[in-house]
């Protein structure tokens, strides 16, 4: 048996390790991911109401009941396609097709709980370290005469992109208030890094890294309605973060980038006790943040980094979520999943979207889970987002210039579960 200081040295190893080897966790559903550790990435997402291992405490700590003492951990290898493809008369973007260069992402994941004897309030204590984030990256390149000011590249500034990386540490309690009850609540620590190149036409800023911290809280519940059929739900606040000071003249509102509120409820159904079906919806709310959520059109009447300037034009996110999980044996566990979100942006936003063209809407998922040993089991899972386009024109020079932004993604996941003095 391990006593608790062995127990916090791992943990604390663990979650320092995925820290330094974390890479930015590219967009799915706008910049979250569409779903988090290797059952969730496999459930597309899916499962608030079915809590089974310590990752569930990133969408909804009242699930944590259900888990064992164990730290997971999966680490994804996440490929994704991002291009625009410009047509009709000269533009301030160019004529052709053009690919983000960076295709391969590495994307960290880790998850830990601890139950607890004797304790009045707290049944079990859980740890995770998350991430989101978006970017691109466009080459430089000859546009001859397309740009006016002499310039090359995308937007006529060189190479050109943009790199958001949100980490986030949530420290989750829950405990089961009555046999068919449980509740749970998340503080969560956040930071959030940004930069910007080539785009020098809209604001004087220069690639460098900008760092913020901030904070958010997020709590949930798990109802048994009756045996075999459970109702769960988890909310997150905004998560308040200091403002990008170094790219207040690009962002709007002065580069104050709070990440969204966002929710997810659900039901999960046993319809054999080895097999669950789950169902979800989930709202990440965009539109109430200026700096991803303006339209791009105010920049024919604000400029860039004003609280009505200039950005991505980014909607409120509905998804609706599909999972099954059959556990074939106690030792192995099958999963599938399909997720189909709405429009983050239209044709109105597309000559900024080049630089955040998330335009993925459905996600297909498969994956499993094998315990070949009382102490550790392993996890996979594959995902695939087909291509999707969003076409419009853009705003300045004129709308003769037609601009096509599309993108379409890969994700294989593995992942690890250890369990420490199993007491299931």
């Amino acid at each position: 048996m391990n006593s608790p200081r062995t127990w916090q040295g791992r943990l604390a190893a663990a979650l320092l390790g995925l820290v330094l080897l974390g890479h930015q966790a590219q967009a799915l559903e706008g910049y979250f991911q569409h779903g988090y550790g290797a059952r969730h990435t496999a459930l597309s997402g899916a499962g608030v109401a079915d809590g089974r291992d310590a990752t569930i405490a990133i969408i909804n700590p009242a699930g944590l009941v259900h888990a064992g003492n164990e730290i997971d951990s999966s680490f994804s290898l996440f490929s994704p396609t991002r291009e625009m493809l410009g047509s009709g008369d000269p533009g301030l973007t160019p004529i052709g097709k053009y690919d983000s260069n960076t295709l391969e992402f590495f994307v960290p994941n880790m998850s830990a709980a601890y139950r607890v004897s004797g304790n009045p309030f707290v049944d079990v204590v859980g740890v995770s370290v998350w991430g989101n984030g978006a970017g691109t990256n466009y080459r430089n390149f000859d546009r001859g005469p397309g740009c006016l000011n002499g310039g090359s590249g995308m937007y006529c500034g060189g190479p050109a992109g943009v790199d958001l990386q949100q980490m986030f540490l949530t420290l989750a309690l829950a405990k089961q208030i009555t046999p068919d009850l449980s509740v749970g609540v998340g503080p969560t620590l956040a930071r959030q890094q940004f930069r910007a190149k080539g785009l020098s036409l809209f604001a004087p800023v220069g690639n460098s890294i900008d760092a913020e911290w901030g904070y958010g809280v997020s709590g949930g519940l798990e109802w048994s309605l009756a045996p075999g059929f459970r109702f769960g739900a988890g909310i997150a606040s905004r998560t308040y973060m200091g403002s990008f000071e170094k790219y207040a003249s690009l962002l709007a509102d002065h580069g104050d980038c709070d990440v969204p509120a966002y929710g997810q409820a659900g039901i999960a159904y046993d319809v054999h006790p080895n097999l669950t079906l789950m169902l979800d919806y989930q709202h990440i709310a965009y539109g109430s943040v200026p700096c991803v959520a303006n339209p791009a059109t105010n920049m024919l009447f604000a400029p860039f980094g004003a609280p009505n300037g200039p950005a991505f034009g980014w909607r409120d996110i509905n998804a609706v979520k599909l999972g099954m999980e059959w556990r074939y044996t106690p030792a192995l566990a099958l999963r599938a999943g399909y997720a189909y979100n709405t429009p983050l942006f239209g044709s109105r936003d597309v000559q900024l979207d080049i630089l955040a063209p998330a335009a993925t809407q459905h996600h297909l998922t498969a994956g499993g889970e094998w315990r070949f040993d009382k102490d550790w089991a392993l996890e996979w899972a594959g995902m695939y987002a087909p291509e999707n386009t969003v076409s419009g024109v853009e705003i300045i020079p004129g709308p003769g210039h037609a601009v096509d932004v599309s993108t379409e993604q890969y994700q294989i996941t593995l992942g690890v579960k250890y369990f420490y003095d199993d007491a299931r």
